[in-house]
């Protein structure tokens, strides 16, 4: 086979494929063979079948796959050889002409590649980036404590209604007619889950400010909600079609008011976030709370390093040029449900990316970053428990976050995002030992800040 590639602009291949005869006849040889021991014609006997209807019936397709599949190794197998740093998959030229696959050949495939630009990054201790060390102070302490003790709340029974204190009301609601009456027929709920102070306009709020338990108030749902039937559905249990033209006002006598109280912070909210006896007093519950934020606020900042250092080695990199026409091709090729107007709209976004992609990727061969499957498993453990402590489970045993984590990875969908993130993540480390830290110490509410600068 003869293989040329014409590289004329550095980004845009032409690579020309000869096949020759010897170059596929003893595969095809093979494989007819194989149809024709499998074949089941009429009139012969199984694996009987005259090798020359075998091949009028089989042998150009036969052919062309074979074709296909050596076009692709040998494809791959120059690119890999010549070191040809590829974007996406060949094309089919527009140079292209068609070719007599029923004869012997020689067969030219001509294919357009897309080819990386040229480029080197390198960074040392000459190169500065900022690094963001979040301090954990006594007030993030404070917040989370409060969150902790909010999760393990509960509800108790009170009297009187107090919108300050967000309390939910239950009652019976009854539909009433155009003299304050209970309309016969009318829509009934009983066991209304009410809470006030999530009411849209004000005189309606209103009339629920000191109600006590057994108090009967009268209000307008629709009044009340006025931009959402989806609301007034949910309270009267009805769809909502079926609210759209409701004007009536409604009784709602009260049978119960809740109020939330939080927990007290004590060796039962300890054992609740932490597990029995690991955390003993209020002062090693508030070590504990901050050793915790610091994790998370390291994360963040290791997160903004990064994306900082992409910032800087952007920058320090310059203008690429891409070949972006074949990389259309490419996207649109590769979006086959998509219209035109999605590669338009995502183009820019794409090329974006995909520079930092080649950037990342001399970084991670410059700092000799591997990574290994107990890693990826790591740090599909570690997104379990940080998914388990959104609901403030803080001591999800180690069995389970390994089940979870296994499960995690039989996601096709997000084995790459969790490899990506072990990548970064070890990147990272690698990378804050290499260029020369510019360290700011700041509180959570100046990093935030920061980073929408």
């Amino acid at each position: 086979m003869k293989i040329s590639f014409d590289n004329a602009d550095k980004v845009n291949g032409l690579m020309t494929l000869t096949v020759e005869a010897e170059d596929y006849k003893e595969k095809v040889e093979k494989k007819l063979k194989e149809y024709r021991k499998k074949a089941n014609v009429p009139g012969f006997r199984p694996g009987m079948v005259p090798m020359g209807l075998i091949k009028r019936q089989y042998g150009t397709a036969v052919k062309v796959d074979i074709i296909n599949q050596i076009l692709g190794q040998e494809i791959y197998k120059y690119v890999n050889d010549n070191k040809i740093k590829m974007l996406g998959e060949p094309m089919p030229s527009e140079k292209q002409v068609p070719q007599d696959l029923e004869g012997d050949g020689p067969f030219e495939f001509i294919f357009d590649i897309a080819v990386a630009p040229d480029f080197t990054i390198t960074l040392s201790d000459k190169d500065k980036v900022t690094y963001y060390d979040i301090k954990a102070d006594d007030q993030l302490v404070d917040s989370q404590i409060d969150m902790l003790a909010s999760r393990s709340g509960h509800y108790e029974k009170v009297e009187d209604y107090d919108e300050s204190q967000r309390d939910m009301l239950k009652g019976d609601l009854r539909q009433l007619d155009a003299d304050g009456n209970t309309l016969e027929g009318g829509i009934t709920v009983a066991d209304a889950v009410l809470m006030p102070q999530y009411i849209k306009v004000e005189d309606q709020k209103k009339l629920f400010d000191g109600a006590h338990l057994g108090d009967i108030i009268t209000f307008n749902p629709k009044k009340a909600y006025p931009e959402s039937d989806a609301e007034v559905a949910a309270l009267l249990k009805l769809k909502k079609e079926e609210v759209a033209d409701l004007t009536s006002d409604f009784s709602y006598q009260i049978t119960e008011i809740s109020r939330f109280v939080k927990s007290e912070i004590n060796q039962a909210l300890f054992d609740q976030v932490y597990g029995e006896g690991v955390v003993n007093s209020e002062e090693e519950f508030r070590s504990k709370v901050r050793e915790n934020i610091k994790g998370q606020l390291q994360a963040e900042a290791d997160f903004q390093f990064l994306t900082d250092v992409r910032k800087y080695t952007e920058e320090k990199v310059g203008e690429l040029t891409f070949p972006e026409e074949l990389l259309k091709r490419v996207m649109k090729n590769n979006n086959k449900d998509k219209d035109e107007k999605f590669v338009d709209e995502h183009f820019d976004a794409s090329i974006k990316e995909l520079k930092w992609h080649l950037i990342k990727e001399q970084l991670v061969a410059a700092t000799e970053v591997k990574i290994d499957d107990e890693e990826v498993k790591a740090t599909a453990k570690e997104l379990a428990r940080a998914q388990f402590a959104q609901y403030g489970m803080n001591d999800v045993p180690d069995d389970y976050l390994d089940n979870y984590a296994q499960d995690i990875l039989k996601n096709r969908e997000q084995i790459d995002g969790i490899v990506d993130r072990t990548i970064d993540r070890k990147l990272t480390v690698a990378l804050k030992n290499v260029v020369k830290l510019d360290v700011k110490e700041v509180t959570l509410e100046e990093f935030r800040k920061a980073g929408k600068e």
